[in-house]
């Protein structure tokens, strides 16, 4: 089961108000989109969005964030009153797609925006627009995969300088199932609790340590585009 930062009864208001927030950065103060994504990402404001904190998910309009990330990170802009249109453009898709990709595979908006630039995403709108969201989510996932094919697991083994045989030997659980994990060909976010236990005692790490960012296909429900 994936571990998200905050419940999703405020997903909705959280893209919206990312989708506002980067449609006001690029339409209303005609900031370049990569000039806008490099703001956020080294912002405290992206780090509090995306940890769940209600002011920034729940609390403000996307004009509000959008000044808070250029004002903290001292981004020159000229200012202008607030625009928050009903017809929503490519920008406020970006945004409100990416809102909920941060939220369901826990990654950071750095380790998202480093791969996949906001403009990118912004030029994905044809074709992912009218789709369920599952479909720009599942796109993400295999550019995020293809950035970084280390699981966690082989990182954290690695790390602790242990071998596969050695980390089975030291957590008692069966070298086949780590190289099943650490190939992602079986899934380690379905694995018994023991067995993260196991694991996790070895590395000297968490279980959350271990998990994977939430994959397209593990979403239960499928959510719907903006209207």
């Amino acid at each position: 089961m994936a571990i998200r930062a905050y419940d999703e009864a405020y997903l909705n208001t959280a893209q919206n108000i990312l989708g506002h927030a980067v449609d006001f950065a690029v339409m209303t103060l005609n900031l370049d989109p990569d000039l806008f994504q490099n703001a956020f990402t080294v912002s405290a404001a992206s780090k509090q969005f995306a940890c769940g904190n209600p002011r920034y998910t729940a609390g403000l309009n996307g004009c509000e964030l959008a000044r808070i990330v250029l004002e903290e990170t001292h981004t020159p802009f000229q200012d202008a009153e607030d625009a928050m249109y009903l017809d929503k453009s490519p920008e406020f898709w970006a945004g409100w797609a990416l809102a909920f990709y941060q939220w369901y595979s826990s990654r950071s908006f750095m380790e998202i925006l480093t791969v996949v630039p906001l403009s990118r995403i912004i030029e994905m709108y044809p074709v992912y627009h009218e789709m369920d969201i599952t479909h720009f989510a599942e796109q993400m996932d295999r550019a995020l995969s293809s950035a970084r094919p280390a699981s966690r697991l082989k990182a954290r083994r690695q790390n602790a300088g242990l071998s596969q045989a050695e980390l089975a030997s030291e957590s008692g659980v069966a070298l086949r199932q780590i190289q099943l994990f650490e190939q992602r060909h079986r899934d380690i976010n379905r694995a018994a609790a023991v067995t993260l236990l196991r694991l996790g005692k070895a590395l000297h790490c968490r279980i959350e340590d271990l998990l994977e960012p939430c994959s397209a296909s593990c979403l239960s429900e499928k959510a719907r585009g903006p209207a």
